[in-house]
């Protein structure tokens, strides 16, 4: 197929630039696989989808504040967006300013905008925009304090509650950018759903920013995935198998949760070969084992074709044009069933991407 297959027109107005309150008030498109039909719904409505005996499963991962301002000594302006700690004072990051070249000096603003005591140095150059930066002190401590939430590039409107760009379930630290299919539930929704005997289970997944790129290739199948570090553990391994023993519906709640469950499912397959950086030492399943536990890197890339071994049931957002979350999620459903249910979204208005609304398909 090829990644142009993969584009559509989005009113601009579509882009939701501020989350709704509460969390659960967004709208919920319900799609069919087996017959196209599409309803539209609220997200509260989805206790009336998942069923008891079902399983729903997470990725708990907390997002980092991961954006940085400052200056360099010289004046200029800089921001900078970690993206891997390489080290106890080195990370890997997205500068943006002028001329920020290695040997830049920098210094860092505290949250008043005022300079931290915090001073860093750009160590080396990567591609684009990215650099290696160390700083004079671990940053671990201090992001809370003057470290900004890393809205993407498409949102414009200041974020007034930080905690709206994350899941009420989340708790490492690690992503670049929020689980956005879990910004919809609230304790209320999970409850009820614990209420009609639907069990909730967590992953973690630690989103990079390469998971929002457009794809490049103009073949899909050319496009070389990213790879981003995941964990199932054991014990939310064996109760996923259980349920699915007992003929219950494993629902993954966004793109990363998916990623994760079927690297855990090729792992269990001994089907090892599309998964490049899986840890080996983490191999643990049976043959009778539908997911496997583990705990890695996974650079699986899901497209139109392959074959999902894991995943019943998806609950998703509206994704980028381009974007391999649209590739895998029309994997999911058919490819032209998926880009006639976006095209019905835009019809009705429908809000787009991380703050927008929510589409489950069964």
């Amino acid at each position: 197929m090829k990644t142009a297959d993969f584009d559509y027109d989005l009113p601009p107005e579509l882009i939701a630039q501020t989350p709704l309150e509460p969390r659960d008030a967004s709208r919920l498109l319900v799609l069919h696989r087996p017959t196209g039909v599409i309803e539209h719904r609220r997200f509260t409505d989805i206790v009336d989808y998942v069923q008891r005996g079902d399983i729903v499963v997470a990725n708990d991962s907390r997002v980092l504040p991961a954006r940085l301002f400052g200056r360099k000594t010289t004046g200029a302006r800089i921001e900078l967006l970690l993206l891997e700690r390489l080290d106890e004072v080195t990370w890997s990051a997205l500068a943006g300013g002028r001329r920020i070249r290695e040997g830049t000096d920098l210094v860092i603003y505290n949250d008043a905008g005022d300079d931290s005591g915090v001073t860093a140095q750009v160590v080396a150059e990567r591609d684009g925009a990215q650099r290696v930066i160390t700083f004079s002190q671990p940053l671990d401590d201090l992001l809370d304090e003057f470290g900004h939430a890393p809205l993407p590039p498409y949102i414009h409107t200041p974020l007034s509650d930080p905690e709206r760009y994350q899941t009420v379930y989340s708790r490492p630290v690690g992503s670049a950018a929020a689980p956005t299919a879990g910004l919809h539930f609230t304790p209320d929704v999970l409850l009820a759903l614990r209420d009609n005997g639907v069990q909730f289970e967590t992953t973690t997944l630690h989103v990079g920013l390469d998971t929002f790129k457009p794809v490049e290739a103009v073949e899909v199948a050319d496009h070389h995935i990213h790879s981003e570090w995941a964990q199932l553990k054991p014990e939310s391994a064996e109760r996923i198998n259980r349920v699915k023993l007992a003929g219950g519906r494993l629902v993954a709640v966004g793109t990363t949760a998916t990623r994760v469950l079927e690297t855990a499912a090729l792992r269990s397959a001994g089907l090892m070969g599309s998964l490049r950086h899986v840890a080996e030492d983490s191999a643990d399943y049976c043959p009778w084992k539908l997911v496997a536990a583990f705990s890695g890197n996974t650079d699986l890339f899901i497209y139109p074709g392959y074959k999902y071994r894991a995943v019943d049931a998806m609950l998703t957002n509206f994704h980028l044009p381009q974007s391999s979350l649209l590739m895998m999620i029309a994997a999911f459903a058919d490819y032209e069933t998926i880009m006639h249910a976006y095209r019905t979204a835009i019809a009705e208005r429908y809000r787009f991407y991380s703050f927008g609304d929510a589409m489950l398909i069964l």
